[in-house]
């Protein structure tokens, strides 16, 4: 009896009398996935508040009655009078490589039916981007595969390059083509146990997608096997608005763990057009002032502190890289709207698909004319430099004289040799989807069309002439390529080679 009573005695002892200080609010109105709260006094923009049942949401709104807060995951729980408290953090997503090959909602949860993700650690989906001191100048490329942005405009690690078209003109193709074009050579590297590659992994943010858009591009990595290399953040289109508008930020986090540990990230946003009409039905469920366009006064900083978080910076802050591939979609072509020239302003440099060429066949429908790449060139392999140097100018050249030839006057014979160039050069550009072509094909190919041996080779013939180069390049001359690609750059010895080796190809060829 006595054991007992010590024993109660000593539990009486240990009991803690120190009160707990919780903020406590209350749910005075819910709709449209937003919450109005009241008696929150000490909440904080962008904190996470519990409204119990697992359900999240995020302080946007913060008034002097009230807090505005839009919910994450199932609002149908939540009624008037449920109780709201802070936590003290802000929204976080799960990070690391542990998610790579996987598919996660905006919060980082599985939505594969492949289990439980193992990650690394949690990072805020909301993070100031690296200062000027910390970023370091692009110098290294991303191999995208498609020949047209390759030689003309050429993209860095570290960039934001922005792919900006009317709907369905290929700019999807684009990034998928780029994804499968980086597990390409990740997988080379590997094969080849190259300690000196850098490996980029990449990111694909699908905003308000269709759920079958997403699933064809998921299937078209896996075919590809560049689903190990890639992290897909779906928000699709029955997605809440809420979720459209974190999913980017959170794909931004999800980069910037790898750029943290000295790894490279690609992210693609697709796409900014539908993220900006997200935010846009947030902000006017929260009551907040619509100013052009009935976009709130904020959607630039919306996209430019987003897109600021692509960089490269230096070895002394982790040595990595985010580079950054948003998707704008234009209507009936006009570049000029609000948000296409609100990015435009942020991002170094635009491919512009042009619809025109998409039915003319060139595909991709890339504008060179509009297109232009501020930092790439930079980054670009020397080789390439070589070989695509004169390429733009005599592509913009090629497209006034085809104009002025349209009226019918008599050419000299110059001037009907750069037209007969410029045809064959388009047609070089033109490339099937999901079929990125490795850098020493691009520079062999580039080479052979810019030294005039495709010159008599009849206009429909080329796509033929250049499959059956590359065939006979990559399969008779494996010991040229290989240089091409390990040195990067054409020596004198080397051209003679190549040289050499289209001659050869020549002879057998049969137009």
């Amino acid at each position: 009896m006595s054991n007992i009573l010590q024993e109660i005695e000593s539990q009486i002892a240990g009991v803690k009398q120190s009160a707990a200080k919780q903020n406590v609010g209350v749910v005075r109105e819910i709709g449209d996935g937003v919450a109005k709260i009241e008696g929150l006094t000490d909440a904080m923009l962008n904190e996470m508040l519990d409204f119990g049942d697992g359900v999240v949401g995020l302080a946007l709104n913060l008034e002097e009655t009230e807090v505005g807060a839009i919910i994450l995951g199932d609002y149908t729980k939540i009624g008037e009078g449920t109780e709201v408290r802070t936590t003290g953090k802000l929204l976080q997503v799960p990070v690391g490589k542990g998610l790579l090959g996987r598919v996660v909602n905006t919060l980082g949860q599985p939505v594969d039916g492949k289990g439980e993700i193992k990650a690394e650690t949690n990072y805020p989906v909301e993070k100031i981007a690296p200062g000027i001191i910390k970023r370091k100048s692009v110098s290294q490329p991303v191999q995208t595969g498609i020949m047209a942005v390759d030689a003309m405009i050429p993209i860095g690690r570290g960039q934001r390059e922005l792919i900006i078209g009317d709907r369905s003109t290929g700019k999807t193709t684009i990034c998928v083509d780029t994804i499968i074009s980086q597990a390409r050579l990740n997988k080379a590297a590997e094969a080849a146990g190259d300690k000196s590659y850098r490996p980029l992994y990449c990111i694909y943010v699908a905003i308000g997608q269709k759920q079958s858009n997403i699933a064809r591009v998921i299937s078209v990595l896996e075919e590809a096997g560049a689903m190990p290399y890639t992290i897909v953040v779906a928000a699709s289109a029955s997605d809440s608005a809420s979720n459209q508008y974190l999913a980017p930020f959170a794909g931004a986090a999800m980069g910037e763990w790898f750029m943290d540990n000295g790894l490279d990230a690609l992210i693609i946003y697709d796409d900014l057009s539908k993220h900006a009409v997200a935010y846009r039905q947030v902000s006017l469920v929260l009551k907040r002032p619509s100013g052009r366009e009935a976009y709130p006064g904020d959607v630039f900083y919306l996209h430019s502190r987003l897109l600021e978080r692509a960089a490269r910076v230096s070895e002394k802050f982790g040595n990595g890289s985010v580079t950054a591939l948003p998707i704008i979609e234009t209507q009936a072509g006009d570049v000029s709207a609000y948000i296409p020239t609100n990015v435009i302003s942020i991002t170094d440099g635009q491919i512009y698909l042009e619809t025109d060429l998409f039915y003319q066949g060139v595909r991709p429908a890339i504008s060179v004319g509009l297109s232009v790449s501020r930092v790439g060139s930079a980054a670009q392999v020397k080789a390439m430099k070589q070989v695509a140097g004169r390429l733009k100018g005599d592509l913009a050249q090629f497209r006034e004289l085809a104009a002025f030839a349209q009226f019918g006057s008599d050419l000299d014979a110059k001037t009907q040799a750069q037209i007969e160039r410029g045809k064959r050069i388009i047609e070089v550009f033109k490339q099937p989807q999901y079929q990125p072509i490795a850098l020493e094909a691009q520079v062999a190919i580039l080479w052979t069309v810019q030294n005039g041996f495709m010159d008599d080779v009849a206009v429909e013939k080329i796509k033929d002439f250049q499959s059956k180069l590359t065939e006979f390049l990559s399969s008779r001359k494996t010991e040229l390529m290989a240089k091409i690609s390990q040195e990067k750059t054409l020596s004198d010895a080397l051209t003679a080679d190549l040289k050499a080796a289209v001659t050869e190809f020549k002879q057998t060829y049969s137009k």
